[in-house]
């Protein structure tokens, strides 16, 4: 968290994590460079130029497939959030590498060009009313476009202006954007055929991410099917054991009409409130309790577990859930509080695991 907008915020983990991907992005360009030559046709080489687009071209699709894994990842085993805290890092880096592939392209099939390479890269081809040969560029620059908006907009400035849910719709749009992609390569590229390469590449990376994304799916719907029961003394629901969560550490707990909240055991007491981080939607119950209070997992977010407030000078509220202990078990009132409102933490009893 901020006090105030910085171009970047840098600290020791960003620094790590942007350099490791700048020397992975470096290392893919010249081993491919270096290896694709051998795997091209003898009859029709392939000049330095065409080589250097398609090395930057098949990185930021791949870099791309691998961001869209981050989520599901993370939801499916929490030793991948640390590469979740810097994502938008990871998205920027793509933004750029696909924006070498598309200056080698321009600078490559249109520098000679009589009209302007946009115009003649946009009018070269209109072949729209057949598949073979359609005119893949066109998704190519779709996606580009998108991936430049998501790039200019990912700093909290944005987040902020725009606000959570606006922000995170346009955001979605990255989707849109690797259809996008797949397409360009299916139609152009896997057109030409010779090399089973890319389409093993290609296949395999949508596969992945797309199979990812129905697991972690899937598991959701599991959790928001499993509503709790009801207590005797309506509307109070079962959230579980006392014994089942650790001191520091939260439980996320499915409601009718998607809603979720985050119990959360700290100092021997234990504190509800929503699910949703204000930053960005981060599953607030998959982080934990530090310097006293909860903490995003996904950006570092907090907020003090009795009233959902943020510390100063920040101002995010969440809402805030009763609690009650019951033969060691937990109780929650589902009717939420308004946001910011005190709740007394309930006290786990002596003796109680």
């Amino acid at each position: 968290m901020s006090v105030r907008y910085a171009p970047v915020g840098w600290n020791p983990s960003k620094l790590v994590y942007d350099g490791v991907l700048l020397c992975a992005v470096g290392v893919y360009i010249l081993v491919f460079l270096r290896v694709a030559p051998a795997f091209q046709s003898v009859a029709q080489p392939l000049d330095d130029a065409i080589l250097r687009m398609r090395a930057f071209g098949s990185c930021a699709f791949l870099m791309l497939s691998f961001i869209l894994c981050i989520g599901p990842l993370a939801r499916l085993d929490p030793r991948f959030l640390p590469l979740l805290y810097n994502r938008r890092h990871f998205g920027v880096l793509t933004c750029a590498v696909a924006g070498a592939h598309l200056s080698y392209v321009l600078g490559w099939y249109f520098a000679f060009s009589p009209v302007d390479p946009w115009v003649a890269l946009l009018s070269s081809n209109t072949s729209f009313g057949r598949l073979s040969g359609f005119p893949f560029e066109l998704f190519g620059l779709f996606a580009f476009a998108v991936l430049l908006v998501l790039a200019a907009t990912s700093h909290d400035f944005w987040l902020n202006f725009l606000g959570p849910p606006l922000w995170k719709a346009l955001h979605m749009g990255v989707y849109g954007a690797y259809g996008a992609i797949v397409l360009h390569v299916a139609l152009g590229p896997l057109q030409a055929g010779g090399n089973p390469a890319l389409a093993i590449v290609v296949t395999t990376s949508v596969l992945v991410v797309g199979g990812l994304h129905l697991v972690a799916g899937w598991r959701e719907r599991g959790a928001d099917l499993a509503a709790p029961p009801a207590g005797p003394d309506a509307p109070w629901v079962a959230a579980g054991p006392v014994a089942s969560l650790r001191e520091g550490r939260g439980r996320i707990v499915a409601l009718p009409g998607d809603e979720r909240v985050a119990i959360f055991r700290h100092g021997g007491r234990l504190s509800a409130l929503a699910n949703a981080c204000a930053h960005q939607n981060g599953p607030l119950g998959e982080g934990r309790i530090i310097d006293g209070c909860v903490t995003c997992p996904w950006h570092g977010f907090q907020y003090r577990p009795e009233d959902g407030c943020a510390p100063a000078p920040f101002t995010e509220k969440l809402a805030t859930y009763r609690l009650k202990l019951e033969g060691g078990s937990i109780w929650l009132d589902p009717r939420a509080n308004p946001p910011g409102t005190y709740v007394e933490p309930v006290t786990i009893g002596e003796g109680s695991p």
